[in-house]
């Protein structure tokens, strides 16, 4: 179970799979819902501190660089609907829509780009993340049962 347990949380490192990824695998390999649930959100928020503090040193050093102005204006142009016209619930929403690409790396790279401050960006962040995990198990729970 430890096993299982420490592959999902590598999985929802994983940058653009997060808890999209972790939470259907933990529920197709029979492990309790409620725990993958938990697991996979306290993974996810947690690994908003390291994040951002690596934001902050890596736009220190590639702010120049062609292929990261378009990465970031991607991100922008994704994020900047919901931030700009809602603000916390704007980005709350932009992460947890549970499509690959809106979760918690790319909320907390939307945020730090649009200037959100850092308590703001972590509650709004986390919130999205404990509902996009909550609508990730519950689809997961009723395509498990549409296959068996």
């Amino acid at each position: 179970m430890i096993q299982e347990l420490a592959y999902l949380v590598l999985i929802t490192l994983v940058p653009w799979v997060e808890l999209r990824g972790s939470i259907p695998y933990g529920i197709s390999t029979g492990l309790n819902p409620f725990v993958v649930l938990i697991i996979c959100v306290a993974a996810n928020i947690l690994l908003l501190f390291p994040t951002f503090l690596f934001l902050d040193h890596f736009f220190r050093f590639v702010r120049h660089w062609k292929i990261v102005g378009r990465v970031v204006n991607r991100v922008q142009k994704k994020a900047v609907r919901y931030v700009d016209r809602w603000g916390f619930l704007g980005l709350m929403v932009f992460v947890m829509i549970p499509w690959p690409g809106t979760g918690a790396y790319s909320g907390a790279l939307a945020a730090y780009l649009l200037g959100v401050p850092r308590d703001k960006a972590l509650k709004a962040i986390s919130l999205g993340v404990v509902i996009a995990g909550v609508i990730v198990t519950f689809a997961s729970i009723g395509f498990k049962a549409l296959l068996l």
